[in-house]
């Protein structure tokens, strides 16, 4: 076992619900082998508030979380990357900064849970989806060998993770 940190950023375009809710999971559940962070394309500037009512729920870190530009981590001084997800199909079909040091990326869209509207019951569900959708594909990347894994296994084996949507849409 190596005493390795990855860097880890979730990209969606807000930044304010998808991405920080895969900060919070694996800041907490990556057990120290992750330092992990989130960014947008487009930063609303704030958190939505279901996002933070579910964190904190789930007991889960909330205080230092921030919606904030992707600029920030292409940015000289910035953390270098060893692995960016983008959480959104917004944000996977943009144009990204290059990121220092070629990280590894896949695309792990989730629907924007931020989007829905209606009744508080149904906005929470839709939250409580999404938030069970990250906490299922982190789980899937703690239990990569990533030390053991070549650079093109591991590609697909990420790669694969963000296709659990139709899993998670029967469970």
């Amino acid at each position: 076992m190596t005493d390795r940190v990855y860097n880890v950023l979730f990209l969606c375009t807000g930044n304010s619900a998808r991405s920080i809710i895969g900060e919070a999971l694996l800041n907490s559940q990556g057990r120290g082998r992750f330092r992990a962070y989130s960014a947008g394309s487009h930063p609303k500037g704030r958190v939505h508030p279901m996002a933070l009512d579910i964190l904190k729920k789930n007991r889960l870190a909330s205080d230092d979380l921030r919606s904030k530009s992707w600029d920030e981590f292409a940015a000289a001084g910035a953390p270098r990357l060893d692995f960016v997800f983008t959480v959104c199909d917004n944000a996977a079909a943009e144009v990204c900064p290059v990121w220092p040091g070629q990280p590894m990326t896949a695309h792990w869209g989730v629907e924007d849970p931020a989007a829905v509207s209606g009744p508080d019951e149904v906005v929470r569900r839709a939250f409580l989806k999404t938030f069970t959708q990250i906490q299922t594909r982190i789980s899937l990347l703690l239990a990569l060998p990533i030390e053991k894994l070549d650079r093109l296994s591991l590609q697909k084996r990420l790669a694969e993770i963000g296709n659990t949507r139709d899993a998670e849409k029967s469970a």
